[in-house]
């Protein structure tokens, strides 16, 4: 017996290494050796004779010169960068904002309200998964053009159309809240779903209102799940470059995945894009690793 169970038990040690084998070459072919092309472009000190960089594949090799100049370009508020890094995180910042005051009541109904409804609620935020992104930020365009839907509908009420489309802030900060909704829905209604209920029983057996219940209960119990909502949502939202692109198209709203954009598709500065890359990678990093101790302190509270 304890030869199978010792038998039984390297089995089981194998299995799973087994199974997580092609998750981690995938993770490796399509994450790992991309970012490592990237850092060998940022950190080149060669170029050739289209003045491109030529990738330095042995670390040995690299040279700090490039990130470092745009380092200090993008956090100097004498920087060239420096105002990009600015106006992406208003950006993100207002998309947030608005994520919250439309996705936390739209996911506190489905998770505690909706009953019988929860699942049509569910496949009503879904739903523009099933269209691809492009394709609904070119139908914003269509409503928000000049002679446009919304203009004509301000127009009933003489209101003088509006260039929603010519480098308009308001109109980036409410596509890229728009298209990164569900995103940000989906684990909150997850957490608001998890709550028990005998909790908040208790809170209105004792006399406790409902608005005092929701401050006191339910948000400090569904805080990990917004910050969880927020995370997931911000990380795409911050490299985003294909909604401004699309809605506005103009350099007074490039945020910092459109001037990586700009470095890598247009011009032989490749280096400085590469460098852009890691730059914000290393921004979101630190955001990802301040929500893991969240999430491994609340662990350690629920125990």
């Amino acid at each position: 017996m304890p030869d199978k169970a010792s038998g039984h038990d390297r089995a089981t040690r194998r299995l799973w290494p087994a199974l997580a084998l092609p998750g981690t070459l995938w993770l490796i072919a399509l994450f790992v050796v991309p970012f490592y092309a990237v850092m060998a472009v940022a950190f080149s000190g060669r170029i050739n004779i289209f003045n491109e960089p030529i990738p330095a594949w042995n670390p040995l090799d690299w040279e700090s010169s490039t990130f470092t100049a745009v380092l200090r370009d993008s956090f100097t508020g004498s920087g060239v960068y420096h105002e990009v890094w600015v106006r992406t995180a208003i950006y993100l910042f207002w998309a947030l904002i608005i994520c919250v005051a439309i996705g936390y009541p739209v996911a506190y109904y489905a998770a505690r309200l909706a009953g019988k409804r929860r699942g049509l609620i569910l496949a009503l935020i879904l739903a523009p998964w099933w269209i691809n992104y492009i394709t609904r930020m070119l139908a914003w365009v269509n409503l928000l053009q000049d002679d446009g839907y919304v203009n004509k509908f301000l127009g009933i009420f003489g209101v003088a159309p509006v260039s929603w489309l010519s480098g308009n802030s308001f109109t980036v900060v409410v596509a890229l809240a728009y298209g990164y909704l569900p995103y940000f829905i989906i684990p909150l209604f997850a957490s608001l779903d998890r709550i028990d209920p005998s909790l908040l029983e208790a809170s209105r057996d004792l006399g406790v209102g409902p608005v005092r219940t929701f401050l006191h209960v339910t948000l400090p119990l569904s805080k990990l799940g917004l910050i969880t909502a927020v995370v997931i949502t911000a990380v795409p939202m911050a490299g985003d470059y294909y909604t401004n692109t699309i809605v506005s198209g103009s350099p007074n709203t490039n945020m910092v995945g459109n001037q990586i954009e700009l470095f890598l598709l247009e011009g032989p500065l490749k280096n400085f894009g590469a460098a852009l890359v890691l730059l914000l990678s290393l921004v979101l990093m630190f955001f990802m690793l301040y929500y893991l101790v969240l999430t491994q302190r609340a662990s350690r509270d629920a125990r």
